[in-house]
């Protein structure tokens, strides 16, 4: 028997990139509206908008917010925004007061595309893909940063990939895992080496898929959105991949994790506007910022 879903918020325009606050809320980004916005069990209240298209988010050292935000969406022809106002950023908001602030829109002479999903590690720095543009017969190359929030530092670890998405850590800190949604694949870096590096290939998820966000458990298992026939598939570091969650919404984005055991899955149900919330089979590893 499924897990029953408890419906969290509903009516949100394509919401990503939840982050569980130790106050019972879970902070959404809604991608088609350019806004930042607070859900408790049937209640939203908006944060902050600072347009383009926020994607993936996280909370920082500092206790604020650090969204990637992909420039915006085309919502007519669902793809990429294009021209002024729709650069690829990293953005810094203000929980308090909704103020937002840039704080990376380039890495040297590589600009940012669509950032798209971070995280941080506990030596408070942050590791962001980059998706990349596509529009018309364009495609921009992806890649993935190592970076402070600061603003200090910013480096290129691998450019010229075909659209990374999803972005964790293992429990020990000591491998980045990121997921390809066009490959539907997850690969690993060395989360020590701050250099340029090529991936190793973790896992392809089977079928007519593709990979979204992702969120590791205290375990290791990698647990990234399945698009196409929506879901949360299950990948571990040794290869195995299993499918513990099917949904009826073909945009199944992302999941995050929370509650005292770390056992409540939040999951984002983009298609249908939905931030639903299940109980999951084993704990989630706990970020090092939420608060």
């Amino acid at each position: 028997m499924a897990a029953p879903l408890e419906i969290i918020a509903d009516g949100l325009a394509f919401p990503e990139g939840p982050v569980v606050m130790d106050d019972g809320s879970v902070i959404v980004v809604e991608l088609a509206a350019g806004r930042i916005t607070r859900c408790w069990n049937g209640r939203t209240e908006a944060i902050s908008e600072p347009g383009g298209g926020p994607n993936g988010a996280a909370i920082g050292p500092d206790g604020a917010l650090y969204v990637c935000n992909s420039g915006g969406l085309d919502l007519q022809r669902f793809c990429n925004a294009i021209g002024p106002g729709a650069e690829g950023r990293i953005e810094r908001v203000d929980l308090s007061t909704g103020k937002v602030e840039r704080v990376f829109e380039a890495c040297g002479d590589i600009p940012l595309s669509a950032p798209n999903d971070l995280v941080f590690a506990r030596d408070g720095s942050m590791w962001f893909t980059d998706l990349g543009k596509r529009y018309g017969r364009i495609s921009e190359a992806s890649g993935l940063f190592h970076a402070q929030p600061s603003g200090s530092t910013i480096t290129c670890i691998h450019h010229g990939a075909i659209g990374y998405n999803g972005v964790g850590l293992s429990p020990d800190g000591a491998t980045v895992f990121v997921a390809d949604t066009f490959q539907a694949r997850i690969y690993a870096f060395d989360a020590a080496l701050f250099a340029r590096q090529q991936p190793k290939m973790v896992a392809t998820v089977p079928g007519p898929v593709g990979l979204d966000s992702l969120a590791v458990t205290a375990s290791g298992a990698i647990c990234v959105g399945t698009l196409h026939q929506g879901g949360i598939s299950s990948v571990l570091p040794t290869g195995q991949v299993t499918k513990p969650f099917d949904a009826d919404d073909a945009y199944v984005t992302n999941i995050a994790f929370g509650g005292n055991d770390m056992r409540d899955a939040y999951i984002t149900l983009s298609q249908s506007g939905k931030l639903v919330r299940m109980r999951w089979a084993e704990p989630g590893l706990r970020l090092p910022f939420n608060g």
